[in-house]
């Protein structure tokens, strides 16, 4: 506790590295405070599938000893945690599979490399469903990731382990990954900040790769200054990358607390897809962030949704493709969990002609989209069209197409940005029956800063929660 009574878990990443700098508390005590966290608060979200307690002491105490001198890195001694799905050195690596239960990579990712170069200290590896493929989290290693704000219902996916360890107070910040949502539909879920960068802004590498264009790894956080710094962190282009975005020449926690302007803002609450529609609760999250917005002095045009439906086919063309190139042995398959035979099944079936089609549709398609919104300078919608739900209404069906369409039913909004490789966050601007409910805002490629300029003014009017919520059903 600090000398002002707070918990060292109620404050945010930078509040805790300010804590660290003043020699208030050591990071063997923060670290420590967060373990025992982990273990009493832990299970009732799962939010993790392994935990490095011995690792993360040991990494505290040469913290300590960087402390006391000039060239401590800006998180030195911070706790946070790696999504499973994200290699890590002598650290067991699942991927939210039982075929990969034992799995240790011998390699860092670049993230993870930078994540430790920038002091921050790993706690363990967060929950994730098999191979990242859901907008729910479940897997055969550990089972689900739940929300802290009611557990009975799914903290999202597919980085819905580290949303959880965010949301509860297990780590004041999270690495995830995002290929279709995975890290904006978490953030809703469990009422955080969650980016998706720009296409290209992080490197996958060494051993990851983004061939498809959808991917990228980026920030978990209560703040949008920590969400921020971190994605400061893992912006720095790597030797190798397909894609090159070179790294911002301000901050963009620099950039973040800039005043962003009078901007035009173009707005839609309907999702894409034909059948789906938008909760009563989510639309009136929703309408309140775009009123809130035209109070700021920003220009809000509610228009059309401008993606065509016949986007998400080619999308599943993409998606199946990468998961049925997957190496894994035939014998091996009875292992795997339905919804991974699923799009393994599915891709299978896909040329390689009708791959490339899909991929030159969705670069096509998508350009025309932004072309015709040139002329605005962000994008609101809702992040999900439904609450968290429950943990079984993804599943209970048995049917994994049965179990795609419900996933389309919760997550119609966020698939899109990976199509375009555009930036976009998920703030909490609301809650609908208790339940946390996310706003999504957009850009045009290479304006991160812009985007976190923007939700940095939203969340300084709109002052949502950034205290952890003790779990409870």
């Amino acid at each position: 506790m600090t000398s002002s009574g707070t918990d060292l878990h109620q404050l945010d990443a930078h509040g805790q590295a300010a804590l660290l700098r003043r020699r208030e508390v050591s990071s063997v005590e923060l670290v420590t405070h967060h373990l025992e966290r982990v273990d009493r608060v832990g299970p009732a979200v799962g939010a993790f599938v392994t935990v490095t307690a011995d690792a993360a002491l040991e990494a505290a105490r040469v913290a300590d000893a960087r402390l006391a001198t000039a060239d401590a890195p800006p998180f030195c001694g911070v706790p946070t945690a790696i999504k499973d799905l994200t290699s890590t050195a002598g650290v067991r690596t699942t991927m939210g599979s039982r075929l990969l239960a034992e799995q240790v990579p011998d390699v860092d990712a670049h993230v993870v490399r930078l994540v430790h170069e920038a002091g921050l200290i790993s706690l363990g590896k967060s929950n994730t469903p098999e191979f990242g493929l859901s907008s729910y989290t479940d897997n055969d290693v550990v089972g689900v990731a739940a929300t802290p704000w009611d557990t009975t219902r799914n903290a999202g996916g597919s980085s819905g382990g580290a949303a959880a360890a965010v949301s509860a107070g297990l780590v004041p910040l999270a690495l995830g990954s995002d290929g279709g949502g995975s890290i904006r539909i978490p953030a809703s879920c469990c009422g955080l900040v969650g980016v998706k960068p720009t296409r290209g802004r992080v490197s996958p590498g060494p051993v990851g790769s983004d061939w498809s264009g959808l991917a990228s790894d980026g920030p978990l956080a209560r703040t949008v200054r920590d969400a921020a710094a971190l994605l400061d962190v893992l912006a720095h282009p790597q030797p190798g990358d397909a894609r090159y975005v070179p790294a911002p020449a301000v901050p963009f926690a620099e950039q973040a607390q800039r005043d962003p302007g009078v901007l035009r803002i173009a707005a839609w609450a309907d999702p894409y897809l034909p059948g789906i529609e938008t909760d009563p609760g989510v639309r009136t999250v929703w309408a309140a962030a775009r009123d809130l917005l035209e109070r700021l002095g920003h220009e809000v045009v509610e228009v059309a949704n401008p993606f065509p439906a016949e986007l998400e086919p080619q999308f599943n063309v993409v998606w199946s493709s990468g998961m049925a190139a997957a190496p894994i042995p035939a014998e091996a398959e009875p292992m795997l969990r339905g919804t991974t035979r699923y799009w393994r099944e599915r891709g299978s079936r896909q040329t390689a002609a009708e791959l490339a089609a899909a991929m030159q549709f969705l670069e096509l398609t998508t350009r025309e989209v932004l072309t015709g919104l040139a002329g605005f300078d962000a994008f609101l919608t809702p992040t999900l069209a439904l609450p968290p739900q429950p943990h079984a209404w993804f599943t209970e069906s048995g049917d994994p197409v049965e179990g795609h369409r419900r996933e389309l039913l919760f997550t119609p909004f966020t698939a899109v940005y990976n199509m375009a490789g555009i930036p976009a966050v998920s703030l909490p601007m609301g809650t609908h029956e208790g339940l946390p409910i996310g706003v999504m805002l957009g850009s045009h490629a290479g304006r991160d800063g812009d985007l976190l300029a923007l939700a940095t003014q939203l969340e300084a009017a709109a002052a949502w929660p950034t205290t952890p919520v003790d779990p409870h059903p």
